[in-house]
């Protein structure tokens, strides 16, 4: 933009519109900040800004998320009369949407009389990546009840949705959808739901996708290698990177991020550090914090615990929260009592309050049998006020997405779940399924921590899958904690016993389950 500004300044009577090309140039560009300061520049100089002004304005603040300058501008907006203008309104809805406040955009669009679908696109957009799907999903069908037809950019937003909540019937629906108007033949939508297909753990759906695709670029073979790596296919995701560099595509940092957890998954140390020596090599690609956290996954994966400890100690970066929570979860899965108590140490450091951590260190107390260090432990937890975050299992069937909780009995159907589950916990124990009772992080009697373990919502949500749907149908389940070691047994014997693929998405990988072994290998 150097250019055209020094074209600007030379002009010595400026109109509206050549401000506002101005404002334009610098909205599009990777810096807006500058289109800000010229709109302060312009109202100083007496130039009135016209109905053009403002949409330029919003999207530089969009892009830098201020959303008290843009609540500013709205405010300009509407004293200037320029409120009721449909384009003028979309670029506010995309503005707040933006800047995290989609219930501000959703409460604008209410009001607008006219809604045209850039309106319905930002909005839908702004709750799939403000972590609101199911409203995104809701507004989808308003759409379709007031007759206007999505576009791709309403594909993509439900698409990230329909990821979201593991909603793969729904996405199913869309990709249908996407046949019948034509839409295959899109680049960015067909990355789109190739990512949809991966996230929902249907990696089969996502390969047939990928294999379809008239023209790639580099994000469609890193959506897939990580897709295949997180979903437990690390050979498969090795296989597809060796096939990417035959076809001479230059990979991306991303690409690398599934290279090296896919070398996690299948134990391969030595290729691992290969890999990650080649991309700083041969691709000038400058290892983030991602990166160093795959090779410290990598090693405490392979058992190689204080190895992991002394890369994290070497690295050329500062070790976030996530390397040592990574640390801490190797420290408790292999025994490392005095590291652990250090790693999580470090954690509270960085992240103090998150209850995860006090579980892990918990868990690590308890496979050494210091109990009253973990008494100690969960007494801490009270004094510093720290609260678990409630655990919520997502499960689809029949076009409609339910959440489950702890204990949850709120679905009309809860005494025939709880019927089930009572049944499933029975036909484990005939296979020697014993409760992981130490995973319960509170002072209450054996029998107590039995119920506690058999109410967690991932067991729940299995109980009315089971009970719903026709036998060999899988499961598929998104839970936002990390299951826990009770629960993975758990729905590892019951994919046995039952005759099902269980596919569950937990905080940090999918898990597998099927004939009563699991993708991750029992690490998690």
């Amino acid at each position: 933009m150097s250019y055209p500004h020094n074209i600007f300044s030379c002009i010595r009577s400026s109109n509206v519109f050549t401000w506002n090309t101005m404002i334009r140039g610098y909205a599009e560009s990777e810096n807006p900040e500058p289109a800000l300061q010229l709109y302060r520049q312009m109202r100083a100089s007496c130039i009135q800004p016209d109905t053009h002004t403002y949409p330029f304005l919003l999207k530089a603040v969009a892009k830098l998320a201020d959303v008290r300058i843009g609540e500013i501008v709205h405010s300009k907006v509407i004293r200037n009369g320029y409120d009721s203008l449909a384009f003028v309104q979309n670029s506010l809805l995309h503005m707040y949407a933006a800047c995290g406040l989609v219930d501000s955009a959703h409460k604008a669009f209410e009001l607008m009389s006219e809604r045209d679908i850039v309106a319905w696109n930002s909005v839908i957009n702004g709750f799939a990546l403000n972590g609101k799907p199911n409203e995104a999903l809701t507004l989808f069908r308003e759409m379709g009840l007031e007759g206007v037809k999505p576009d791709g950019y309403t594909v993509l937003s439900l698409l990230s949705a329909c990821a979201e909540l593991g909603a793969l019937a729904l996405g199913r629906r869309v990709h249908v959808y996407m046949v019948k108007v034509g839409l295959t033949d899109n680049l960015h939508v067909n990355n789109a739901l190739l990512d949809f297909y991966a996230k929902c753990g249907s990696i089969r759906e996502a390969r047939k996708v990928f294999d379809e695709m008239k023209e790639r670029n580099a994000v469609s073979w890193s959506s897939l290698i990580v897709g295949l790596a997180v979903n437990g296919f690390g050979e498969q995701a090795l296989e597809l990177f060796k096939e990417m560099e035959t076809e001479e595509l230059v990979p991306s940092e991303v690409t690398f991020v599934g290279v090296l957890y896919a070398c996690s998954h299948c134990g391969m140390v030595d290729e691992g550090f290969s890999y990650f020596k080649r991309m700083k090599e041969k691709y000038g690609i400058v290892p983030k914090i991602e990166h160093h956290g795959c090779i410290v996954d990598l090693l405490s994966r392979a058992g190689l615990v204080k190895e992991a400890y002394q890369y994290i100690r070497n690295m050329p970066l500062q070790p976030n929260a996530v390397i040592w929570r990574t640390l801490l979860g190797a420290c408790a899965m292999h025994g490392h009592l005095t590291l652990g108590e250090y790693a999580r140490a470090q954690v509270l450091k960085l992240e103090p309050g998150y209850s995860g951590d006090y579980v892990l260190l918990s868990n690590l107390y308890a496979s050494e049998q210091r109990w009253s260090d973990v008494h100690v432990l969960r007494r801490k937890m009270l004094r510093d006020g720290v609260k678990k975050i409630p655990g919520y299992s997502l499960v689809e069937f029949g076009n409609h997405v339910y959440e489950f909780l702890m204990g949850d009995r709120s679905h009309p159907q809860s005494d025939q779940i709880y019927a089930m589950l009572a049944e499933i916990t029975k036909r484990l124990r005939l296979e020697g399924y014993a409760p992981h009772t130490e995973n319960v992080l509170a002072d209450i009697e054996e029998e107590e921590k039995e119920n506690a373990l058999s109410y967690h919502s991932e067991k729940i949500a299995v109980a009315f899958m089971l009970l719903k749907t026709a036998p060999g149908t899988p499961i598929r389940i998104v839970k936002n904690l990390r299951i826990c070691a009770d629960c993975h047994l758990a729905i590892k014997l019951t994919s046995k016993v039952f005759e099902r693929e269980i596919i569950v998405r937990d905080q940090s990988r999918f898990h597998h389950f099927r004939d009563g072994f699991c993708s991750c290998r029992d690490y998690w």
